[in-house]
Formats: C-alpha cells, structure tokens, sequence
C-alpha cells in the first residue's frame, strides 16, 4: 500500500537504518542519542504498520499513537507491539533522553538492541 508515494516497505528500511545507526551510538558510547534513535525507529516501524494495515500514514507522533492503539483494539496479535512501543517511548524517548535518565544502564541498552525485534515484528504483521 502507497500513500502520496510511500509505501510502508520503504518505511521499514528507514526504521532499520535508523537503528544501525542507534546501534553504531551505543557503540560510540552515546547512549541518550543512541536512545532516541532507537525511538526514532521504533515510530517508524509503527508508522510503517499503520500505513499498511489503514492505507494511510500517520502525519504526526500523538496519530501514531491512536493509530497502533486501534490496532491493537481491534486485533490482540498488536496488543505486545503496542506495549514495546509505550515502553520505548516513556523510557527511551522521555526518560533517557529527554531527562538524560538512562538508568539502569543495561535496561536501556537492551531495549535499543531489541527495537530489532520490534522492526521485524512489525514488518511480519504489516505482512499479513
């Protein structure tokens, strides 16, 4: 599915390149950059999910927002993807970031390195 001439494959690229790039922060020793990032790739997996479950791409944040959780309202396989996205958002996005709060340390490195996981998961239920 296309929107303006998107198609939510294209999203999941950029979702993947964004958390190469999380991954190359982490290793950089940035973790509040490499922790946005992750977020930046988690939203856009989610953006990508939408677009292919609706046929329209959400314009911003908070729509992504309404949108996964009318997913997840109408179908429970999206239940856990709609969690992992609450989680990233309050812990990567508004804690480690936004505060610089990254603790506990390996906590937060975790869930950058499994925002992996929620691309593909993502992209598997885009798939369907």
């Amino acid at each position: 599915m296309t929107t303006a001439g998107v198609n939510f494959a294209s999203i999941f690229t950029d979702a993947r390149r964004m958390h190469e790039s999380a991954l190359e922060r982490l290793a950089a020793g940035d973790i509040r950059d490499a922790a946005e990032k992750a977020w930046c790739a988690t939203k856009r997996a989610a953006d990508g999910l939408i677009l292919a479950q609706t046929g329209r791409l959400p314009p911003k944040s908070p729509d992504t927002t309404r949108g996964l959780l009318r997913l997840a309202r109408e179908n429970p396989e999206f239940n856990s993807l709609q969690d992992r996205y609450f989680t990233r958002q309050g812990f990567l996005h508004g804690e480690c970031f936004y505060t610089g709060f990254c603790d506990p340390i390996e906590d937060i490195e975790r869930l950058i390195r499994e925002t992996a996981n929620y691309i593909q998961d993502a992209e598997r239920l885009a798939r369907t």
